[in-house]
């Protein structure tokens, strides 16, 4: 019964390990969304440009 328990065990442990991942990828796209949000944001504060920037130089 000790290996039954230990598998038991593991088997509970590996779940919730992935529970918590899943948890943390949810929370992370979440912020990833508020900080695109935001840079879009202070884009659209940007005046426009008027002028042409050379990158080649």
């Amino acid at each position: 019964m000790d290996m039954m328990n230990g598998i038991a065990a593991m088997s509970m442990t590996m779940s919730a390990a992935a529970i918590q991942q899943q948890a943390s990828i949810s929370v992370e796209k979440k912020v990833m969304d508020s900080q695109e949000l935001a840079a879009q944001e202070l884009l659209q504060m940007l005046p426009p440009q008027t002028s042409i920037i050379d990158t080649y130089a």
